[in-house]
């Protein structure tokens, strides 16, 4: 993510509009102690954070997570990096040091007041610090108990450490995308952190739901490989049910033809023809080829995959007699999906990303403004809070203290005055 507040760019995106006041939140009222880091774990509760949840990120005084200084990070916006921004808004930032017993003591207080807590830390770091589930349950037995790890926190592999690209590696799901006459790749965007965080929120949601009829929390246990093996789809059935090894298929599809990267006389675009409906629209109300429906063996699904290479080598000679700008229209009316394929920069600033205003500019405490990447929900009745930039490290620590937990002035100060000494230096 690129912070650039110059006047071309903060006409190029408009600034995020705001919510109608008089709407609730989905989640007002609901407390979230955030004990991660990184982005499995982060990306969770800034769902529930743009939900209206109250979540308070529990970080180390000083530095803060490791993830804040991830590039690029500017000069006047210090431990506040792109991919820290993009995944931490709606957060308040409560700096504790958790081997103090002052520290440790705020936390229990905390917890006694909370709805859900949120880990992803090594298996039996939050027992070290005497926050296991059971020490918080014993505290507040309605708390909503969540832990994010790379193996799950019961089995053989509890112990392992592990990042999405190793999760996507171990998973299958490396060895299924590519080509053929290639190895298998990562992704790389950080898929299987997002695909874990969502899962992470849903399943919390859930909880919180079954706590209205049991007046119970409980505890979630969501590993990043689950979700991983979770991702191959029906990959995985396909496998169970036939034995086959999947291979991998490039930009074509096995299941439907003709599906693949095709280029116009002037864009290359992606054409997915998933029935043979579609594929009779295509040759029709597109291409103007009756000829290719009056054909039986084209006329199904396996008749077009058996002559896969036939059809798409025609397909690429008609598409590059025209430009784009003739085809796509053409498909649209005819309701065969297709699509331009563009780089992050060319989507960002795309039609559809700017009907639905997905990028916009929100204000920012120290910078004056900072981009802004909406989540792809769109609440009729409890529309989404107003974003609030991702904080500063500590930056909410002494109204957390006083507005939450009521502690007086000399408390706070007690408490605060160690951290203070340990960000000065």
């Amino acid at each position: 993510m690129s912070i650039d507040n110059s006047t071309t760019a903060s006409s190029e995106f408009p600034w995020r509009a705001p919510r109608d006041t008089q709407a609730p939140l989905a989640l007002a009222g609901l407390r979230v102690l955030d004990f991660t880091h990184f982005l499995a774990g982060p990306f969770a509760t800034m769902i529930m954070g743009d939900m209206g949840a109250d979540v308070i990120k529990i970080e180390n005084p000083g530095k803060g997570e490791d993830f804040r200084h991830f590039p690029p990070v500017r000069n006047d916006l210090p431990a506040q990096g792109g991919p820290f921004l993009w995944g931490n808004r709606n957060k308040r930032s409560l700096a504790v040091d958790l081997k103090s017993p002052q520290g440790l003591q705020a936390i229990r207080d905390l917890i006694a007041v909370s709805d859900v807590l949120v880990e992803n830390f090594s298996t039996g770091v939050m027992d070290k610090f005497g926050l296991s589930y059971e020490a918080c349950r014993a505290i507040n037995p309605r708390l909503v108990y969540c832990s994010v790890s790379a193996y799950g926190r019961t089995g053989e592999f509890a112990d392992r450490s592990g990042f999405d690209p190793i999760a996507q590696a171990e998973s299958g799901f490396m060895d299924m995308n590519g080509h053929r006459d290639s190895d298998g790749v990562r992704t790389q965007s950080p898929v299987v952190d997002i695909q874990t965080a969502t899962m992470a929120c849903t399943a919390i949601l859930g909880a919180l739901l079954a706590r209205h009829q049991t007046g119970e929390g409980q505890y979630i246990d969501v590993p990043l490989f689950d979700n991983a093996l979770i991702m191959t789809g029906y990959a995985a059935m396909q496998h169970l049910m036939t034995g086959q090894e999947v291979q991998r298929q490039g930009n074509i599809s096995a299941d439907s033809c003709p599906t693949g990267k095709f280029m116009s006389k002037d864009k290359p675009f992606y054409l997915i023809c998933g029935n043979d409906k579609i594929f009779q629209r295509l040759a029709l109300e597109v291409l103007d080829r009756p000829d290719l429906t009056q054909d039986p063996e084209l006329a199904t699904r396996a008749g077009r995959a058996k002559r896969r290479a036939e059809l798409i080598a025609l397909l690429g000679h008609l598409f590059a007699q025209h430009p784009w700008s003739y085809w796509q229209p053409r498909m649209r009316s005819a309701s065969v999906p297709c699509g331009e394929i563009r780089t992050v920069a060319q989507a960002l600033r795309s039609p559809e990303a700017a009907s639905r205003q997905l990028v916009t500019r929100i204000p920012h405490p120290e910078v004056g403004w900072i981009y802004n990447v909406e989540l792809p929900i769109r609440f009729g009745g409890t529309p989404a809070a107003d974003p609030m930039p991702a904080p500063a490290v500590g930056a909410h620590t002494q109204d957390i203290l006083r507005d939450v937990l009521g502690y007086d002035e000399g408390r706070i100060e007690a408490l605060c005055q160690p951290l203070h000494n340990i960000q000065q230096h």
